[in-house]
């Protein structure tokens, strides 16, 4: 039985392709690829318990990773698929590694996610989150205001992404009243204080890292390839900690090429 019944948007046909949004984001986070993996996939996009439109775990259900993949997986099942592949961001991406460790999906393209932090810089990662999360309380009207002018969504936006100016006042007013109503941050938030990757993955699985990302550094790319060494590394050039908005194309091909690699490995 799923934790929680998550909200989602379905489009395409083909093999299932699940998009997995990052702490204090939404399924909308995956517009820029969105239409285009659906000409050629039966492309899922959820929110994630407590973020988006998706209710939160029942009080007294923790946050962590375990209960993140039993959610999940009960879902696929509510939503008929089976180990479809998955392409997570941040938190979305540890979640879609876990999953992968667990046998439960047919591939993984993990993009900048948690999991691979320093001895510092795991603080450094929740402290600017945090942060971002005080900012996003301000009065409904103000963030509106800010969201308006080009200069408030680079403000808005810098931290995550390189190119924050691509996005309208309606998407990053949206975005801001996300990160202000998720009621998940907070537990997700606790759970990060401990969390490290450390599994074995056996299904085809690429990891890529934004060389400017401000939330986990690029030098965390390294731990996460030698936790990882079966996988495909990639580096981002010039992405942030979001680079389906910075390199909407780039991703695609990643996505696409790791698929292609699942279907080889499973015809062999």
């Amino acid at each position: 039985m799923a934790l929680s019944k998550l909200v989602y948007d379905r489009k395409g046909s083909g093999e299932t392709v699940v998009l997995i949004h990052g702490i204090g984001h939404r399924r909308q986070a995956w517009a820029p690829i969105f239409d285009q993996l659906a000409e050629r996939y039966d492309v899922i996009a959820v929110d994630l318990a407590g973020f988006g439109e998706s209710p939160r775990y029942a009080k007294g259900v923790p946050y962590n990773m375990e209960n993140a993949c039993t959610d999940l997986a009960a879902n696929f099942a509510d939503w008929g698929v089976e180990r479809p592949h998955v392409v997570g961001n941040s938190l979305g991406g540890a979640i879609s590694l876990e999953l992968a460790a667990r046998g439960l999906v047919s591939s993984a393209t993990a993009l900048s996610p948690a999991g691979f932090f320093g001895r510092l810089d795991r603080f450094q990662a929740l402290g600017t989150l945090t942060t971002l999360r005080l900012l996003s309380q301000a009065p409904d009207f103000v963030l509106r205001l800010v969201a308006r002018t080009r200069l408030g969504r680079r403000l808005i936006g810098f931290v995550l992404y390189t190119n924050p100016q691509r996005f309208t006042a309606q998407e990053a007013y949206h975005d801001a009243l996300a990160l202000k109503r998720c009621r998940g941050f907070g537990g997700v938030l606790k759970a990060g204080l401990r969390y490290r990757f450390g599994s074995v993955v056996d299904v085809p699985t690429t990891v890529a890292w934004g060389t400017k990302d401000r939330i986990l550094p690029y030098s965390q790319a390294a731990r996460a390839e030698q936790v990882l060494p079966g996988a495909t590394h990639v580096p981002l050039a010039d992405c942030g900690h979001v680079p389906m908005i910075d390199d909407p194309d780039l991703i695609l091909s990643l996505v696409e090429e790791n698929i292609g690699r699942a279907a080889r490995t499973e015809a062999a």
